[in-house]
């Protein structure tokens, strides 16, 4: 999965170099439900190039036992909707998520808002006594 279609136009050729077929989800899509099959069938190629806006909710692929999250998105909940595509009922092996963040860049960054974000959104929708102590700033920084 990518949030940037440009980014699918690169991992492309390299996948065709190495010879390993794959199909492609992404805006331009006419017939989602034809690439899906595919995808699902045992015959299906191993690799399937998702855009997170595409194929981020709506999709069972369940031939997938490793989801790639090549950039982070500033909403944490838009990556946990595409990894959960592979985590469906009729799941038979265990799923690994794999995040690709390099040191000092402004993923890392977006990564650790992520981890802002979601304790923010465990605190305001968990503990009572912890959702009391949030302030008017951490309720508006769940929504932007």
């Amino acid at each position: 999965f990518s949030q940037w279609t440009s980014l699918l136009d690169l991992l492309e050729p390299a996948l065709t170099q190495a010879g390993i077929a794959f199909n492609r989800l992404d805006g331009s899509t006419t017939d989602r439900g034809a690439v899906v099959a595919a995808f699902q069938a045992d015959s299906g190629p191993p690799v399937m190039l998702v855009s997170l806006k595409a194929g981020g909710t709506g999709l069972n692929l369940t031939a997938a036992d490793h989801v790639f999250l090549f950039d982070p998105w500033w909403n944490p909940a838009v990556e946990d909707q595409a990894a959960d595509r592979a985590h469906r009922i009729g799941q038979e092996r265990p799923v690994t998520i794999y995040r690709l963040i390099a040191a000092d860049t402004v993923e890392e960054r977006i990564l650790a808002l992520q981890e802002k974000k979601r304790s923010l959104g465990e605190a305001a929708l968990g503990d009572a006594g912890a959702a009391a102590s949030l302030t008017r700033e951490d309720l508006l920084a769940l929504l932007a």
